[in-house]
């Protein structure tokens, strides 16, 4: 079987981090793994044979981390989704990566290096997107009010309406 080149991945700044956060991310997703560790050599004397880049994967998707030194910190404006397909995985994501980080309205979270996540069900997806401009509005309304995702909840409040 050939092996798929992702061509387009994600890269991630950390100061000094990058180990632990592969490390830990990959121990969050039940898939994840660490494909290679590369460390920095002669040509950055003050760094040699530190970790300079983490290649992880996490449910298929390749990651590359760095250890770029400088604090340069993660924002909103860019988040990893997680489309869950069960509340059993998103009670399960939600608690592993806001261990240490930070619960956030809608679906959001920053985990403990500070990067953004979106656990969201594929089911609030389909509603936010829905077809029908109420049952869009009602899902996005339910969404407003929570910081976990509750897919009862949301499907509760579509059907009230």
């Amino acid at each position: 079987m050939p092996t798929i080149h992702q061509k387009i991945k994600t890269f991630l700044w950390f100061n000094d981090q990058a180990e632990e956060a592969a490390r830990f991310y990959t121990s969050v997703f039940d898939t994840g793994r660490i494909v290679r560790i590369a460390r920095y050599n002669g040509a950055t004397p003050d760094k040699e044979g530190a970790v300079m880049l983490v290649t992880f994967e996490l449910a298929g998707q390749t990651f590359i981390a760095l250890n770029g030194g400088f604090d340069i910190p993660f924002d909103d404006a860019v988040s990893l989704l997680v489309e869950c397909d069960s509340q059993a995985e998103i009670d399960t994501l939600w608690s592993r990566l806001t261990d240490g980080g930070e619960e956030r309205p809608c679906g959001w979270l920053r985990d403990r290096f500070g990067l953004s996540w979106q656990i969201a069900p594929t089911r609030l997806l389909e509603l936010v997107t829905n077809d029908d401009p109420e049952t869009a509005a009602t899902a996005m309304r339910a969404m407003f009010d929570m910081k976990k995702i509750v897919i009862a909840d949301i499907e509760r409040a579509v059907n009230a309406q």
